[in-house]
């Protein structure tokens, strides 16, 4: 498997960390917030913090980061790079991300897209960055085209389903990308939407 390294990247609004057992007080407390936009989502509750974090860090092919804000600097949720393919890279995934109600519609997970999409395509040279959600997620899908990677479409009873009453379920999930060619424009819609977020 693809060996990647893990830099800390650097944003106006995020900076992400390498996700690890330091950032659990914060995420307790991230997750301790309103949960009304995790149906689909999985995050941990206060008390599984650290399980969680031990989970996400020991998973292989998953790469963590915690989400920390700039204006706090405390870390207000995770997301990571997932399932690379290729040797040397050639594709991954962006995804497991959740932000703390407070940091959503703050330009914090806007701009941590942008961070990984970069490194990714820039840092690592893959051709294609895939991002998938749960097709019942309208919010997560919306998200996802915002930050300008294209629908693909459906893949029926695809991965496992992350809705709380669903365990042992697969879900249908609904594909998107960025690939290499697509990334100029898309780092510049992106650095445009970022430059009029205050």
């Amino acid at each position: 498997m693809t060996v990647l390294d893990q830099p800390v990247l650097h944003g106006r609004f995020v900076r992400l960390e390498p996700l690890g057992p330091e950032h659990a007080a914060d995420l307790a407390v991230a997750a301790g917030e309103s949960r009304e936009s995790y149906d689909w989502t999985w995050v941990p509750t206060a008390a599984t913090v650290d399980g969680y974090i031990a989970e996400q860090v020991a998973r292989v092919g998953l790469t963590p980061y915690a989400q920390v804000s700039r204006q706090t600097g405390r870390a207000v949720g995770v997301t990571a790079y997932w399932d690379p393919r290729g040797e040397p890279l050639a594709a991954i995934d962006v995804g497991f991300t959740w932000l703390a109600a407070s940091a959503q519609g703050s330009g914090i997970n806007l701009e941590a897209k942008y961070l990984l999409f970069k490194h990714a395509f820039e840092g690592w040279g893959a051709q294609r960055v895939g991002l998938s959600t749960d097709a019942r997620n309208a919010r997560s899908r919306a998200a996802i085209a915002g930050v300008g990677a294209r629908f693909e479409g459906v893949l029926r009873n695809w991965s496992r389903s992350w809705a709380p009453g669903e365990d042992g379920r697969l879900r249908d999930s609904a594909l998107f990308s960025v690939v290499v060619e697509e990334w100029p424009e898309c780092r510049a819609y992106l650095e445009h939407r970022l430059s009029e977020t205050r």
